[in-house]
């Protein structure tokens, strides 16, 4: 059950205790102001189909208290901990006044939030963010009209009667001409798991198996033979090795495989006497191991360091290993996503724990674009994992030009427009820029959340502070404009 709440309050509004004075200057105060809370608000109330029970935590906390956390990076704990002790943050999440008496939620809540709020959410609310920021001025157009001349005016208003009656006219238009900048790549979000080992990997398999047996056993009835303590020893044997060889590794996975195919063995046999004592969460562990046990077995058999699917982590087995060749990592464990760059502003396009091929979205990303802008972008700037034949003759059939060299040898008569190439370089560069400030201010860096949809969550929201972060910028640009704008009339 949801309850609407009070809109956004001002901080004139705002109940303070005797001798505290907030400042309008805040950055956490100007961003309560930039979102739309009242369209969002109306989004999220849509989630609670049931009428009855107890009624939810409103949107202001909700997607505050998300927003915080993604900013700072803090754990639920202290997230909840924050908001009970900073005025400010409490102005953001909606409060009516300070009150640090208790916390404003018992910090797992934060996981129901992070649920609630799921990436398709979250993009509808950074499109809702975007739209709002579409109305505020740019400090380099007002610039332009400074002057005071009363000639721009009249031009405007002659623009406008011209738009005005060709608006009476849409049937009869052709298609609008190609207009505008699209920026796409691709990157990866790694998640906060141990770096996976085969023989380490196996071995919390083997402790898990272990655990389900013990769940199990029937007290007064005799144990199985697990050979828990040989199994630990052998596997302690290569981690005290300094450098164990590839013979000694192989001889440790064998020596797993085979404790973990007779604790299966076991667990299935006590399974037909007790089929229910296991939880759902014990099950679905159960049916991870015997996944991991099934790849292993095929490299095993194999000598093989590869197969489909792989397994690298038993609490999140949806993650897969992405290969990405650079140097500081060339294999990374998390999720890979699409973002496109448009004016400065981000959106994220595509995600996927698998390791995708990012160049078949980029039709899609095209024709999204076109659903927002209503024409095709005029260039495309991309990588060369982009310039493949479909999206080639896709974008000659559309008028866009996608940026980088033609595909096979260079033809000799051809002349390449060397500043066109560097300009399209050099515009290219914003989206590293986007990826860099989201790895390093919103967590895209180290994505800690333990759940898939969670994780998701976490994509969409880094997504949505990269834009309130230039949304803020913008207006503190403008407002310095400003206000050397109103000296300037002053001086003159």
């Amino acid at each position: 059950m949801y309850r609407y709440s009070n809109r956004q309050i001002r901080l004139s509004d705002f109940k303070q205790p005797v001798g505290m004075n907030l400042q309008e200057e805040n950055r956490w105060v100007k961003r309560a102001m930039l979102i739309p809370w009242n369209e969002i608000e109306k989004r999220y109330a849509a989630l609670f189909v049931n009428r009855k029970g107890n009624v939810a935590k409103p949107l202001h906390l909700a997607l505050g208290a998300c927003i915080i956390q993604a900013d700072y990076g803090f754990s639920d704990e202290e997230t909840a901990l924050q908001i009970q002790e900073n005025p400010y943050l409490q102005y953001f999440c909606g409060y009516e006044g300070y009150d640090d008496s208790k916390l404003p939620f018992d910090p797992s809540l934060m996981v129901y939030f992070r649920k609630r709020l799921t990436a398709k959410v979250l993009g509808e609310i950074n499109e809702m963010i975007l739209a709002t920021a579409k109305v505020t001025p740019e400090p380099e157009a007002q610039a332009e009209n400074t002057d005071g001349t009363h000639e721009n005016a009249e031009n405007s208003n002659e623009a406008c009667e011209d738009t005005n009656k060709s608006d009476d006219d849409d049937d009869d238009k052709p298609e609008p001409p190609n207009s505008g900048t699209m920026i796409v790549d691709a990157t990866c979000a790694p998640s906060q798991i141990r770096f996976p080992q085969d023989t380490a990997l196996l071995n919390e398999a083997r402790e898990n198996t272990e655990a389900l047996i013990d769940a199990l056993h029937t007290s007064g009835e005799a144990k199985p033979r697990t050979y828990r303590k040989r199994a630990h020893k052998d596997y302690l044997k290569l981690v005290r090795c300094r450098k164990p060889g590839a013979k000694k590794i192989r001889k440790c996975i064998g020596q797993q495989l085979r404790y973990l195919r007779r604790n299966l063995n076991t667990i299935e046999e006590m399974q037909t006497v007790h089929p229910n004592r296991l939880t759902s969460r014990q099950k679905d562990r159960l049916e991870t191991i015997r996944k991991v046990v099934e790849q292993q077995k095929f490299m095993y058999d194999n000598h093989s360091h590869s197969v489909a699917g792989r397994i690298v982590s038993l609490s999140q087995p949806w993650l897969r290993p992405i290969v990405r060749g650079k140097a500081k990592a060339a294999v990374e464990f998390g999720a890979k996503l699409d973002i496109s760059v448009c004016d400065g502003w981000t959106r994220l396009e595509y995600f996927s724990f698998d390791a995708y091929n990012e160049a078949r979205n980029l039709a899609d990303m095209i024709e999204r674009y076109r659903t927002r802008m209503g024409h095709y972008p005029e260039r495309v700037l991309a990588d060369k994992i982009y310039r493949n034949r479909e999206n080639l003759s896709y974008c000659a059939e559309h008028g866009i030009r996608l940026s980088g060299l033609a595909l096979g040898r260079p033809k000799k008569d051809v002349q390449r427009d060397k500043k066109q190439d560097y300009r399209d370089q050099a515009d290219r560069v914003e989206v590293e820029r986007q990826f860099s400030l989201a790895k390093r201010k919103c967590g895209l860096g180290m994505i800690v959340a333990r759940l898939e949809q969670t994780t998701f969550h976490c994509l969409a929201m880094s997504v949505v502070l990269l834009n309130l972060r230039k949304l803020q910028r913008l207006l503190r640009a403008f407002f310095r404009w400003w206000i050397g704008a109103e000296k300037l009339v002053i001086i003159q």
